[in-house]
């Protein structure tokens, strides 16, 4: 049930962290994925490990802060890959710089954060349901984040985008889900992630550990472990789930919020 040989997919920011998590998981289950990402490096890398286990996989270089990378991308990848079952909008920002309260984001940050973090989800999505209609089925899994339900503090645009991504796919997956495309989102919780690295001001390993310790599971995730949630989700034996999230966060939300052992000062 979680084989997706003869499935199309293309996963946005699908060339590093959770995405590549995502990306090597459809790959291994039998899907040929268009990997879409801003670094050209990592998802030509991405590419060749795929096909050094004999999976299948494209590189298309996309900068989501613009507007017209989405159409160009899905249209990339439909033409190269002749067909479109799963769409992955999985592509996320949070820059170090972003980490301030509302008065002083500024607006271009704002709108860079918004951009990439939801903008594109709905442009992605956009472009991808037709062809997903002429095939009668498909599939869009949306990343959000356990921010989305309860944040921590200076993260505004991030914060917001990922609440909204929710909010998105809840309404989408009514609008289309008597064409037979199923929508639902993963909210991860802390993972060992580029992101999350980049964010860390001391010790990266010992940062990570410290955040382990204030996970029930007793760990951070790894991106893998997304990328099987993806596959159970783009797979029949979710056949009956739209509309839903599920969190993937080493039972942090069950704890009362991913940031409920930093909360005091």
């Amino acid at each position: 049930m979680f084989d997706h040989k003869g499935k199309v997919a293309i996963v946005t920011g699908g060339a590093q962290g959770i995405g590549r998590g995502i990306t090597d998981v459809l790959a291994e289950n039998g899907a040929t994925v268009c990997i879409a990402d801003i670094s050209k490096k990592h998802g030509n890398q991405a590419v060749k490990d795929i096909e050094s286990i004999g999976g299948k996989a494209i590189f298309v270089e996309a900068d989501f802060v613009k507007s017209d990378s989405p159409k160009k991308v899905v249209e990339e990848c439909v033409d190269i890959l002749g067909r479109l079952d799963i769409l992955v909008n999985n592509v996320g920002i949070q820059p170090p710089s972003s980490y301030k309260n509302v008065e002083d984001t500024t607006e271009e940050m704002w709108d860079a954060v918004i951009n990439v973090n939801l903008k594109s989800y709905f442009l992605m999505s956009k472009y991808s349901i037709p062809h997903m209609k002429k095939s009668g089925k498909g599939i869009i899994i949306n990343v959000s984040s356990v921010q989305g339900l309860q944040s921590q503090r200076l993260v505004p645009p991030y914060a917001a985008s990922k609440g909204a991504v929710i909010s998105l796919t809840r309404q989408m997956s009514l609008d289309y889900i008597k064409s037979n495309i199923r929508v639902n989102t993963i909210n991860p919780g802390t993972f060992n992630t580029p992101m999350v690295r980049t964010s860390i001001t001391g010790d990266i390993e010992e940062s990570l550990e410290s955040f382990g310790k204030d996970i029930p599971i007793g760990r951070v995730g790894d991106p893998k472990e997304i990328g099987q949630v993806a596959s159970f989700l783009a797979s029949e034996a979710s056949s009956f789930i739209s509309g839903e999230y599920i969190n993937v966060d080493g039972g942090i939300m069950a704890k009362g919020g991913w940031d409920a052992g930093l909360q005091g000062e």
